[in-house]
């Protein structure tokens, strides 16, 4: 209990922290674990325990990412698993292995240890993937492609550091306790898809049937824990099995249920893991060999990201998307651990050795939120190398700058009100897929004046921005008035503050792009509850103007006016709003009971 506790506590102070600093959640955990564990306050002292019990958070996020996957899907990256994830193995361990003969290691410590160093962290890219919405961006396919690879991969590096060794590892909770040769191992897989497709899905028709959630959810977990336990007990991955599982069950039509069923499992157990790294660091090598430390971790990350960005040209990445990859899987992976640890029983890897990679792993983790920060701030923004298109009809009366599902809306309208607008995009995915469904986009930076110049905008009377990234927004507004000062525009605002700021850009019309459908949404409500059409619809009404105003006023205050009167003043405002509306319906339900209007025609009470 007091651990749980101390976990729980660890991980909403720091991880808070983390995020609000723009470092991430995982270096949120792992700075929690440092903290409670043995080299900070110590209270906590024995985090190889934890760790094995928090992989299971890898396992239950690999088969939550296998119920993603339809298994036509998964075939059709066949090519990028074993052929991009070869050749990430073989390049990073290549430019890793010299560094250990140029120390005086041998040549069997210097293959395990290049070996084991060129391993990813699952755990950590794809939460980073997935935070960013990049897991169906080319670089995160290949990525992911990657690391499953190294899943597959993981177990043969085991054998190979228990043959190069001169002793048999010794007994570890990550250790096979079984291996009984490919035959087994591919029976295992043919039972575990067997099973699937004629087991798995009448037991849960079966469960679903009898209506008691917690049941279903205690199959789901039974069903990922006793694939991966069988894989691991034929000497394969526990994560491969999971993730196998998964994608057996991406096409059932319980595949939305096990994942929600799933999640906060994965989740809580995902960060003890993290925790559980963190605890482990032998950070006491910092001090006592900081030189060997130091170097050595630069030389992983760098010599890991030269190879990842030399091989994202063989994958056909560009530009940013190289960069990308070659940080996303610069840091050393969790299995790396487990194959140091095997190294190290062996004795193929001195125990000092083993210590300092581990930590040098460790460390690497914390280096992959701080190098995305960098990126994030210092790199150019770009999607593509593409050229922009050349635009062979500069007549439109309306320019509108962004395709995605705002402004396709936009774009349809004034197609059907006769208006031909000319259509800009800087993402060649949206413009090749509009092009497709036959919508005319061009490709290109709408900020950029030449191409501006080119699509007519000295004949334009009017400029919509439609893009879904408020700061280029922004942007681009300010860059329309300071240039082209009498064109109206029309712009697209995130929420009230984006709105304040466009104000600012002198932008003729900004539109909160969620707020028409959320008053549509509340009038609908309203009529459920009784209210009929005519006064729902005032009470939108009512409620557009007053939101209207109050953004109007905050963007003349907010300029001369402390944050914290301008809240408190907008508060103030909302609750007179309230009161009068309040006191608006009181006086229509008095009205109408004067009359007698009968209770289908007057607004409810409740």
């Amino acid at each position: 209990m007091t651990q749980a506790i101390l976990f729980l506590l660890a991980a909403l102070v720091f991880v808070p922290l983390a995020v609000r600093a723009g470092l991430g959640s995982v270096l949120g955990y792992l700075v929690a674990g440092m903290v409670i564990g043995p080299v900070g306050f110590g209270l906590i002292n024995d985090p190889a325990a934890i760790l094995h019990v928090s992989e299971l958070g890898v396992v239950l996020m690999l088969f939550v990412i296998g119920l993603e996957l339809e298994p036509r899907r998964l075939w059709a990256m066949r090519s990028a698993v074993f052929g991009g994830g070869t050749l990430q193995m073989l390049i990073c361990a290549a430019l890793l292995f010299p560094v250990g003969l140029l120390i005086g290691w041998s040549w069997q410590a210097s293959l395990v240890g290049a070996l084991a160093m060129a391993l990813s962290s699952t755990a950590i890219v794809v939460a980073i993937l997935q935070e960013r919405n990049l897991m169906n961006r080319p670089v995160g396919q290949n990525g992911f492609a990657m690391l499953l690879f190294q899943d597959i991969a993981a177990i043969p590096l085991l054998a190979l550091a228990a043959v190069l060794g001169s002793a048999a590892p010794a007994a570890d909770a990550h250790a096979t306790p079984h291996t009984g040769g490919p035959l087994l191992q591919i029976a295992a897989v043919v039972g575990v898809v067997l099973f699937g497709r004629f087991v798995a899905y009448p037991l849960m028709r079966f469960i679903a049937r009898i209506r008691v959630r917690e049941l279903f959810t205690g199959f789901a977990l039974l069903l990922v824990l006793g694939v991966a336990a069988l894989m691991q007990y034929v000497g394969l991955s526990m994560g491969l099995g999971a993730f196998l599982a998964g994608v057996l069950l991406a096409s059932s039509e319980y595949r939305h249920a096990l994942e929600n069923d799933i999640l906060p499992f994965k989740g809580l157990l995902l960060g003890l893991f993290f925790i559980a790294v963190g605890m482990s660091m032998q950070l006491g090598l910092v001090v006592t060999a900081p030189v060997q430390v130091i170097v050595g971790l630069l030389l992983v990350v760098a010599l890991k990201a030269l190879g990842l960005w030399l091989l994202g040209r063989v994958v056909k990445l560009e530009g940013s998307q190289r960069s990308m990859l070659a940080i996303l899987l610069s840091q050393v992976g969790e299995f790396a651990f487990v194959v140091l640890a095997a190294a190290k029983a062996s004795t193929v890897l001195p125990a000092d050795d083993a210590d300092l990679l581990t930590l040098i792993a460790a460390l690497s983790m914390i280096s992959t939120p701080l190098l995305l920060i960098a990126f994030d701030r210092f790199s150019r923004p770009e999607t593509s190398e593409r050229p922009a298109d050349t635009i062979d009809e500069p007549e439109s009366p309306v320019l509108l700058a962004g395709f995605g599902r705002y402004g396709q809306i936009v774009a349809r309208t004034l197609l059907s009100a006769g208006i031909k607008p000319t259509v800009i995009d800087h993402d060649a995915d949206t413009v090749d897929s509009a092009r497709r469904f036959g919508f005319k986009v061009y490709f290109g930076d709408a900020t950029q004046p030449d191409l501006l110049h080119a699509a007519g905008i000295g004949n334009a009377r009017a400029f919509v921005i439609a893009i879904d990234d408020p700061a280029q927004a922004t942007h681009l507004a300010h860059e329309l008035h300071k240039e082209h000062p009498s064109l109206p525009v029309v712009a697209r605002a995130f929420d009230s503050v984006h709105e304040m700021d466009l104000m600012d850009a002198h932008v003729h019309h900004a539109q909160r792009e969620t707020l028409e459908s959320s008053l549509r949404s509340a009038r609908a409500t309203l009529e459920l509850l009784g209210f009929d059409r005519s006064h729902a619809r005032q009470f939108a009404d009512d409620f557009r103007r007053h939101t209207d105003s109050g953004v109007k006023q905050a963007a003349l205050m907010r300029k001369d006016t402390e944050r914290d009167d301008i809240i408190k003043r907008m508060r103030e405002s909302r609750e007179e709003f309230e009161r009068q509306m309040q006191d608006d319906l009181q006086h229509q339900r008095q009205h109408a009971q004067a009359r007698g209007w009968s209770q289908g025609d007057t607004p409810s009470a409740d």
